[in-house]
């Protein structure tokens, strides 16, 4: 996410490395080629023309203190002007009302029905709310079936109407049920089409009128760039949508659209979607997102994930193991199934500072740990427990039972030793530069 345009701002900071103090002549060169790393990055020509005036006016106002290079407090500014681009602080979502009623728009493959179930798992689990979700979709074939299927996924129930193919009935039908049943929340997946059409716009204009939804949110396919801040523009002109959700970020985006969407049509992104599992929804952070783009990572958010995934007294217990060299196969599998929760990989590398450049080329899939998971599955609970006892023979059955090699376990026990060690050396304090030495490598 963000890697090339991350690259070309620090290349651009760098004309500013060695120069004594900012003047008109070396900050011109320097905006110049931060003009071109935002257009490269599909940002609108207005938007970024005007953010780069706009870091001119304040870089020539600034006065440079000893201790901050130019090439500092040109990030600094960069970044203060990149957050308020996009939208300066988070907004949340309005869920007032009884029950609160989110309306869902967007154009056909935007993933609008995926974020349809992920924002009500995200109410369920953490905001505690009781959602109903609504199949609204009466056009596309399979989207009923696809948002019953989500629904089993998550334990939230769907109101659907097979056969009926009119989107209002459906919608306040929903909310009729949502009162006598108890659900706080209803949230109508609503139909799409592969292009704005004035049939579309009519139709979900009229579901708005219906059911007086607390919420808009108008969901984009973020690696569509340019032509998502334009759609956005065309649905906001009619539905007047109080957010947008930015889908597929993990995806090879371009970030045009996060950095254009919020200055074009004057309303803030609320969620972005981080991948396809039903937990990769994130609340939109403009200073995190920032901090991303600067190639600064974004550790709030990553320390936030491991807050959801990892329990507090499982810590603890698992603190104890580590100290008294107990940590076994079951609780590195145990590890190894929260850390898949928390998202993918190279999203996950890249909230480290410094790491999105160093992985950049890194290939990170969401099957990285199956083969590790197979040689474990191969091992009896012993073995598990007390790895030590894995002799050539056990090897050799644990590599055929897995689809694997006995070059293949023989280097998992090597990285299982290797992370059990430093896993030691953090549970006593020591330093953690050999961290990433020790951390199991992708071929």
């Amino acid at each position: 996410m963000f890697e090339n345009l991350s690259e070309k701002l620090e290349r651009s900071f760098k004309l500013l490395k060695g120069q004594g103090k900012i003047t008109e002549i070396n900050v011109a060169e320097t905006l110049k080629d931060i003009r071109r790393a935002l257009l490269d990055a599909d940002v609108n020509y207005k938007t970024a023309k005007t953010f780069t005036e706009t870091v001119k006016q304040k870089a020539m106002g600034q006065n440079v203190l000893t201790a901050v290079k130019p090439e500092q407090m040109m990030v600094k500014i960069v970044h203060d002007e990149l957050t308020e681009l996009m939208g300066g602080a988070n907004t949340d979502i309005n869920l007032k009302g009884n029950p609160s009623v989110i309306l869902i728009a967007g154009l056909q493959g935007s993933g609008k029905t995926t974020f349809t179930g992920k924002l009500a798992n995200l109410l369920k689990t953490k905001r505690g709310k009781n959602p109903l979700l609504v199949a609204g979709d009466v056009y596309r074939p399979a989207a009923i079936t696809q948002l019953q299927v989500l629904g089993e996924q998550i334990n939230v129930p769907v109101y659907a109407e097979p056969g009926n193919n009119d989107p209002v009935k459906i919608a306040k039908e929903a909310i009729r049920q949502a009162k006598l049943k108890g659900n706080d929340v209803v949230i109508v997946d609503t139909a799409g089409r592969l292009a704005v059409d004035e049939q579309m716009m009519n139709e979900i204009a009229a579901v708005k009128e219906a059911v007086k939804p607390n919420e808009i949110l108008f969901v984009v396919d973020s690696m569509t760039g340019q032509d998502a801040v334009n759609t956005a523009k065309e649905f906001n002109d009619r539905l007047d949508f109080d957010g947008v959700v930015l889908t597929k970020l993990d995806g090879d985006t371009r970030g045009g659209a996060a950095i254009s969407i919020r200055s074009v049509v004057n309303k803030p992104i609320k969620f972005v979607g981080t991948g396809e599992k039903m937990e990769a929804l994130d609340v939109f952070h403009p200073n995190r997102m920032a901090d991303r783009i600067l190639g600064m990572g974004d550790i709030v958010s990553l320390v936030e994930r491991a807050q959801e995934q990892f329990d507090a007294d499982e810590a603890r217990k698992l603190q104890k193991k580590i100290a008294k060299n107990q940590f076994g196969f079951n609780d590195f599998l145990s590890q190894i199934q929260q850390i898949k929760k928390m998202g993918n990989l190279k999203d996950l590398a890249g909230m480290i500072p410094g790491m999105g450049k160093v992985m950049k080329n890194m290939d990170f899939d969401d099957d990285a740990f199956k083969e590790v998971e197979a040689i474990i599955y191969s091992m009896t609970p012993t073995e598990r427990e007390n790895p030590a006892i894995l002799n050539g023979s056990r090897k050799k059955r644990i590599a055929e039972g897995s689809g694997t090699t006995i070059q293949e376990v023989n280097r998992l026990l090597k990285q299982f030793e290797d992370t059990r060690k430093v896993m030691k050396m953090m549970s006593q304090g020591k330093n953690l530069s050999n961290l990433m030495a020790n951390m199991p490598r992708q071929r």
